[in-house]
């Protein structure tokens, strides 16, 4: 004991300290103290969809006479299509996102791309992530990032997979950090010794701040995982990787996480070949784990408080390939999710007729979606960095 005691008056006191950090996730420490923090404020959740979907099969155009002339194999049928109105329809994979639009809880911004597009996944990314067309200035902070640097205190953003945290959270002065899995929130034992011997401790001020945000810590990890383990309070989420990062996510805003922004990401968009299948299966799984998790948060009555945002880096080229795939294209649509949206489809739908280079054209700039969410969901200031005239669009009923 005494000599427990002795390593914690060092490492309270001095630079030991950092020797403790990885056992004591700052944010769980903020977490049980963020009852003084906007708990109750609006929170974006961003479902990046790596590889490129193709929005043309996601949002289908199936009146159009191009859709039937450039889609020979991967054309979907009429009957199967699930109807937004007599010439617009989902993918019938998306029941369930069927089921977010009959609800008002789905808005689809149809034909979202930037000027003088880029085919190249990490380029296009790029442009995305930082929410700037000039290439010379993709390595400063990301569009997220930079909105939060203007927030009150230290807005935080949690990308939830595994890596560091994408370009998009980048600030100068806002916090963007980085979870796997709930499991990774565990501290290391022995707890309840370490907690007696840290509640007892004198010290200056520095280690009694030190102190308690070790022992906010573990009350913090104690009520995540009283969340973790209480599956039966929760909606029925799908047995995949973005259900489960989603769950994650509804858990840490349960718990009283008050960060503003959760990141993640669900891959395999690239369908050069065989994307009938495969696409299916891609958007039956965004449309499912979206479904559970507006159900969930719905049912903890956090509904009103978040909004998703589904994108991708850019969509697929009108005609399909000779494998049975499509191409790198150019605009796609972007998803917003949510009780806080107008739902339904807001603006025209591209021509698959009028065409740019075998490309569709852009009708609605990336930047106004963001602008959206950064002045009317999140109430940040207007992002100079977006560009002059990039004005908000109507896509919030708030």
């Amino acid at each position: 004991m005494n000599s427990r005691r002795n390593f914690l008056k060092t490492a309270l006191r001095g630079s030991s300290l950092i020797a403790l950090a990885p056992t004591v996730p700052g944010f769980l420490a903020r977490t049980a103290r963020a009852a003084t923090a906007d708990r109750d404020g609006r929170v974006l959740v961003v479902v990046q969809l790596d590889g490129g979907n193709d929005g043309i099969n996601t949002i289908v155009p199936f009146t159009d006479e191009g859709y039937a002339r450039h889609r020979k194999t991967l054309r979907l049928q009429n009957n199967q299509i699930i109807k937004i109105n007599e010439t617009i329809g989902l993918h019938p994979a998306m029941r369930e996102a069927g089921k977010l639009l009959e609800s008002g809880q789905l808005a689809i911004v149809p034909g979202v791309g930037y000027p003088n597009p880029s085919r190249s996944h990490f380029q296009s990314m790029a442009v995305w992530q930082s929410g700037r067309l000039d290439p010379e200035e993709h390595g400063g902070p990301g569009w997220i990032g930079r909105g939060l640097d203007t927030a009150g205190g230290r807005a935080e953003s949690l990308f939830v997979g595994s890596g560091a945290p994408p370009a998009a959270l980048q600030g100068r002065r806002s916090n963007a950090l980085s979870l796997e899995r709930m499991e990774d929130l565990a501290l290391a034992p022995p707890r309840d010794a370490l907690r007696t011997d840290l509640a007892g401790e004198p010290g200056d001020n520095l280690s009694a701040f030190v102190r308690q945000s070790m022992l906010d810590a573990y009350a913090s990890a104690d009520r995540l995982g009283e969340l973790s383990r209480n599956r039966e309070a929760e909606a029925r989420y799908p047995a995949t990787a973005l259900a489960e990062r989603l769950r994650t996510v509804s858990r840490l805003l349960k718990g009283g996480y008050a960060a503003r922004v959760f990141y993640t990401t669900q891959g395999g968009y690239d369908t050069h070949a065989g994307q009938l299948f495969s696409h299916a299966d891609l958007l039956r799984t965004l449309s499912e784990a979206l479904k559970a998790f507006l159900d969930d948060l719905a049912a903890a009555g956090l509904a009103e408080r978040v909004l998703v945002l589904g994108f991708s880096e850019f969509g697929r080229r009108v005609a399909e390939n000779g494998s049975a795939g499509t191409d790198h294209g150019t605009a796609g649509p972007v998803l917003l999710a949510g009780a806080g949206v107008r739902p339904g489809l807001a603006g025209p739908y591209p021509s698959l007729t009028d065409l740019e280079a075998g490309d569709l054209k852009m009708s609605v700039d990336f930047r106004r979606v963001y602008a959206t969410i950064q002045t009317g969901w999140l109430g940040l200031p207007a992002d100079p960095a977006l560009g002059d005239n990039v004005s908000p669009l109507p896509l919030l009923q708030v």
